[in-house]
């Protein structure tokens, strides 16, 4: 029987820790944890003075990674005038780099602000950077409803952190 709104549902019970993490509090932020080290540091591909990169936990393509600042802030009009300057100097940085190692045909850039935008960590300000390429929503997305990924989070990572410096 088909749900009213005609969407098939994927039940991914893991993504609740995930989402509880999310909250407003800075202490429960990932995000935040991230910056003391206290988890998935692994992710990190560069620290700068007040933001830093990280790939995407959960990508909608290879390299898919994420800009943000250091600090707990959740809205981009609050961020100090230093903040935005390398939240946007990290972003090109990540531009240069992912074309370097994938050459992506495209990008996906952007920010949501609140939760009802997408944000699914709403509390702590992030930017999305996504590479595309022609067809990468092929018959398996369309048809299958399934994504299919040929590379780990882990090794875009890698790949990226061995070209970060070069790209500057």
């Amino acid at each position: 029987m088909a749900d009213p709104d005609g969407l098939e549902r994927l039940w991914a019970p893991y993504r609740m820790e995930y989402v509880r993490e999310a909250g407003a509090d800075p202490g429960g932020c990932p995000f935040c944890a991230m910056v003391a080290g206290e988890r998935q540091t692994d992710l990190i591909v560069a620290r700068g003075e007040h933001c830093f990169v990280a790939m995407n936990l959960y990508p909608y393509n290879p390299g898919h990674l994420m800009v943000l600042p250091n600090r707990h802030e959740s809205d981009l009009t609050e961020l100090t005038g230093a903040e935005s300057a390398e939240l946007t100097a990290l972003t090109q940085q990540a531009l240069r780099g992912i074309r370097r190692v994938s050459s992506p045909h495209g990008f996906n850039v952007g920010i949501n602000l609140g939760s009802v935008s997408g944000g699914s960590i709403a509390s702590h300000l992030h930017q999305h950077v996504v590479p595309r390429w022609g067809g990468d929503a092929n018959f398996m997305t369309v048809i299958g409803r399934t994504k299919t990924l040929p590379q780990t989070v882990a090794q875009s990572a890698e790949l990226l952190r061995s070209v970060w410096e070069e790209v500057a």
